[in-house]
């Protein structure tokens, strides 16, 4: 027979029941940090400073405080910009033509003429003078577009043309030659004529005259002064007549109305061919010397329409589109 296994020994209530235990608790104590000198103190911000900026580039001290202060400048703008949008916007401005700016006497005399149409030569010297908005004796001017490259030289027009009427103005005529040609050029009509003492005056930058005349031996002397002459286009050129050994001649060719032309930068030729006083006959026959004088500079290069349009017009008048005859 098995045997049976030994019981349990009973456990009672309060065995089972065991008594809970309070937790305990462990106390650590932080380590003490060594007291630092204060040379070891400012030693390590001294450290620190030089480690944060470097001495040039965008790193160095110089560079970051230009940029926090672009940063700041940019803020400011940004805040001015809301502000003013906040605002609210006037009235649309009323934009006026280019006729309504001008004033009321233009206004009246551009009413005759007719926008768009070509007149012809005669009728538009007329029409010019009876368009003249002025009280003082006004210009004729005449502008002419041509179709050149004044960057090519031989396209660079410059001449000259004698006015059968003149010009209308009072020109200041100086002569710069041998003592044997001052007397010469006096007597023709020149304002003054100096030899070696007329140098002393540009010496003082004193310019008294409108035009200088002078001869091909003393053009050297000139060199010395082009700086100044040069940009008053005073210098004397031998296109324009103004170097030459028939003083008394250029003389008086400059005082009977003789004038010089040349086209500008953007292919322009603008001239002045009398006073209105003048009246139209006179004018006309001005204005018909200068465009035979204008066809002949036509060069042989040139491709196409060498006079593309052509205007007339008084002093602060209105410009009158003319027919353009002259190709």
């Amino acid at each position: 027979m098995a045997k049976k296994a030994p019981k349990a020994p009973k456990t009672t209530e309060e065995e089972i029941i065991a008594p809970v235990e309070a937790p305990v608790e462990i106390h650590t104590e932080a380590p003490v940090e060594a007291p630092t000198s204060s040379a070891e103190s400012t030693s390590g911000t001294d450290t620190t400073e030089t480690e944060q900026f470097a001495k040039s580039g965008k790193k160095s001290k110089k560079h970051i405080e230009e940029v926090k202060a672009e940063d700041e400048r940019q803020s400011r703008k940004e805040q001015t910009k809301t502000a003013t949008t906040d605002k609210k916007a006037g009235p649309k401005p009323i934009t006026r033509t280019k006729l309504q700016r001008r004033g009321k006497n233009y206004r009246q005399v551009a009413e005759k003429i007719e926008k768009g149409k070509a007149y012809p030569l005669k009728e538009a010297v007329e029409l010019a003078l009876a368009t003249c908005p002025v009280k003082f004796d006004s210009t004729l001017e005449a502008h002419f577009r041509l179709g050149v490259d004044p960057r090519q030289a031989d396209q660079n027009i410059r001449a000259t043309v004698n006015l059968p009427n003149g010009s209308g103005k009072t020109v200041r005529v100086a002569v710069f030659a041998p003592s044997d040609l001052v007397k010469i050029a006096k007597t023709a009509g020149a304002d003054s004529a100096e030899d070696e003492d007329f140098l002393k005056k540009l010496d003082k930058e004193q310019l008294d005259f409108d035009i200088l005349i002078t001869t091909p031996t003393y053009m050297p002397k000139l060199g010395k002064y082009a700086r100044l002459l040069g940009p008053k286009g005073l210098m004397p050129n031998p296109k324009a007549g103004t170097v030459t050994t028939d003083i008394a001649k250029a003389v008086k060719e400059l005082k009977g109305g003789k004038i010089e032309y040349r086209v500008d930068k953007q292919a322009v030729v603008h001239v002045g061919l009398g006073k209105a006083s003048f009246g139209a006959d006179k004018l006309l026959e001005n204005v018909n010397a200068f465009t035979d004088s204008l066809k002949t500079q036509k060069p042989a290069s040139l491709k196409g329409a060498f006079v593309k349009s052509f205007y007339l017009t008084t002093t602060m008048g209105p410009s009158i589109l003319v027919e353009n005859t002259l190709n």
